[in-house]
């Protein structure tokens, strides 16, 4: 190399003239000043392009004489499924240009393992890839580098494997979220959270729950060592919402809860968080009920009886109807009247003056029984109940002087229930002329006290023991 211009160089051949290469023929990088390729004194190759320019001078390529040399070199690599390396030079629509002797394309979804948002920070990196089309025709090389960081963690992804067990718990950061779930990557590989695995609650997407970068707790469910398939759960490290209710409540007891839907066949009632339970259309009323909505109503709150808990089957049956006739309350809502209100068998035994004292609510079931309360102050008899009778509830009426019941017509519109009445079943109206006193009908037990009370009262003999 004999003198660096701008546009051109001049080579010394030992020619009658010195040879000339374009600065274009200098390199296969673009934009780039003539000294930042050669130096003065360097020897290097180059091929012959133009015997003789108008100036009688040999018109050479360096890049055409490298690009050559690089053909060559890379067959044989390609041939021996080898590894080419070099620098990063360019950024390209969908990927990098990479200099391996010749300008090798490498698509930005084979950068790494995952795609990557932002190539302009590779340029200038050198790095390994392999290559997976060339054709010499078209002037035309594709490289991977992701196919080499597979390859160089194959072994490693192995162990990984290996020392995963299903039923083990890892920390992972969110890498992506999909339509059917969250991809997590555990520190070495991705293992999916499917949608149906991110929450005990229903998930309408699972952008609902978890957001790329968040660094969650998952369960390992199952590890596919042929396939390199990892199954994880969100949900299965938090706690099972329906095993807790099973947990803290019974058959029999007392839950408040709000009608969220109504169905031909009943009404489901929420009763805790994520939580819903049914009552089927015949434990509505003690009447017949012909269609949901003319006893309840979506938003309504009310009080409701626990007849039955299916927890393998996600099912929990509700009454109204034995709601009204009284029961144990469940334990959370206990604590809204406090622990000097109830024996040691849970039994009702007072109540909690809210006016008198200042009280928060820190539940929901809570702020239902002082709301209650505030609104209903002669509602909850100061003196001692029996076990089983609503605590909200006042004296049992006389059997004997039951109210007629309402027309079907005005059942839908008929004022709203107590959130729990502590009164019988409706009787049948009575008759216009006298007629022997009927045998009372039989009472839930825990009411016996109630109902012998009330019929002393009417002079009539009373058949519960």
């Amino acid at each position: 190399m004999v003198k660096i211009d701008r546009d051109e160089v001049l080579l010394d051949i030992g020619f009658k003239s010195e040879g000339v290469i374009p600065a274009r023929e200098l390199s296969i990088r673009n934009d780039v000043h003539p000294e930042e390729i050669v130096t003065l004194g360097e020897h290097i190759e180059a091929l012959v392009l133009q015997k003789e320019d108008k100036e009688g001078r040999l018109v050479l390529s360096k890049k055409r004489a490298q690009y050559e040399r690089a053909w060559s070199t890379i067959e044989k690599l390609k041939d021996a499924d080898e590894v080419v390396k070099g620098p990063v030079i360019e950024v390209v629509k969908g990927g990098l240009i990479v200099d391996i002797g010749l300008r090798g394309f490498l698509p930005a979804s084979l950068v790494e393992l995952r795609r990557v948002r932002e190539l302009q920070p590779y340029v200038g990196r050198v790095i390994e890839a392999k290559i997976i089309e060339l054709d010499r025709n078209r002037n035309n090389v594709v490289l991977s580098r992701r196919a080499w960081l597979e390859e160089a963690q194959k072994e490693q992804r192995g162990d990984f494997l290996a020392n995963l067990k299903p039923g083990e718990r890892r920390r992972g950061v969110v890498s992506s979220v999909v339509n059917f779930g969250a991809f997590v990557d555990l520190g070495g590989m991705d293992g999916l959270v499917h949608v149906s695995e991110l929450s005990w609650k229903h998930v309408d997407h699972p952008s609902s729950v978890v957001q790329v970068g968040d660094e969650i707790d998952v369960e390992v469910l199952d590890v596919d060592l042929d396939k390199e398939r990892i199954s994880l759960s969100l949900k299965a490290t938090q706690t099972d919402p329906w095993q807790e209710f099973a947990d803290s409540h019974e058959v029999g007891q007392l839950v408040y809860g709000r009608i969220t839907k109504l169905v031909p066949f009943g009404a489901f009632v929420q009763v805790g968080d994520g939580i819903e339970g049914l009552v089927h259309i015949s434990e509505m009323a003690v009447h017949h009920v012909d269609l949901p909505e003319q006893v309840v109503s979506p938003g309504e709150e009310l009080w409701v009886k626990i007849i039955d808990i299916d927890l393998q089957r996600r099912r929990i049956s509700l009454s109204i109807k034995q709601a009204a006739e009284g029961g144990e309350v469940s334990e959370e809502y206990r604590e809204a009247f406090g622990e000097h209100a109830y024996d040691e068998e849970g039994n009702y035994i007072g109540t909690y003056e809210y006016a008198d004292s200042e009280f928060t609510p820190e539940t929901e079931a809570q702020a239902a029984w002082a709301d209650y309360v505030v609104e209903n102050p002669g509602a909850v008899a100061p003196e001692a109940t029996p076990h089983g009778v609503n605590p909200v509830s006042g004296p049992a009426p006389d059997p004997g002087s039951a109210p007629d019941p309402a027309p079907a017509s005005e059942s839908a519109s008929a004022p709203e229930p107590a959130p729990v009445a502590g009164s019988l079943a409706d009787e049948p109206e009575a008759p216009a002329a006298p007629a022997p006193p009927a045998e009372p009908a039989p009472v839930a037990e825990g009411v016996a006290d109630v109902v012998g009370s009330a019929a002393a009262q009417t002079d009539e003999p009373s058949s519960v023991d």
